[in-house]
């Protein structure tokens, strides 16, 4: 869930790999599809908005519970304004953005979550870039492994 500063909620899916091979499981790929179509946005006059991203991050402390995180990440951002009359507005933006925050490994457990604060460094001026694609972020990602999916023990 992506929760975009004076704007509304992105809801969406994606992927998280790491490994021991990518620095000791401190560096994590990831790829995510955020809409405001899912979830909180959808049915409500929210603008019909797709986020799509393909980012890395890098876990501080990957050995512990709690991990603070920094990353990056690039990708296409799409917006729907769904009458003909906004046509002239731009609908499209390449993405770039940072980001920081921590990582909880909840104890006994499979599921972890993490909490990040981002800052696209390519926003919306209205003019060659869509307007609501404002720069401050805040996101709440919940993960559960897949691994034994594809992993034989």
């Amino acid at each position: 869930m992506q929760q975009t500063q004076y704007l509304y909620n992105e809801n969406g899916i994606g992927v998280d790999f790491s490994t021991s091979k990518l620095l000791n499981n401190k560096l994590h790929l990831k790829a995510e599809i955020l809409s405001s179509r899912l979830g909180f946005g959808n049915g409500v006059n929210a603008l019909k908005q797709e986020n799509f991203i393909l980012g890395a991050q890098y876990h501080f402390l990957s050995d512990k519970n709690l991990q603070i995180l920094a990353g990056v990440n690039t990708g296409l951002f799409l917006v729907d304004y769904e009458s003909a009359v906004f046509n002239v507005l731009p609908n499209s933006s390449l993405m770039f953005s940072v980001e920081a925050g921590v990582h909880y490994k909840i104890p006994n457990s499979p599921v972890s979550a993490s909490l990040t604060v981002g800052y696209n460094l390519i926003n919306g001026n209205g003019v060659n870039i869509p307007g609501s694609l404002f720069p401050v972020f805040y996101k709440l990602g919940v993960f559960y492994p897949i691994e034994n999916l594809f992993c034989k023990k």
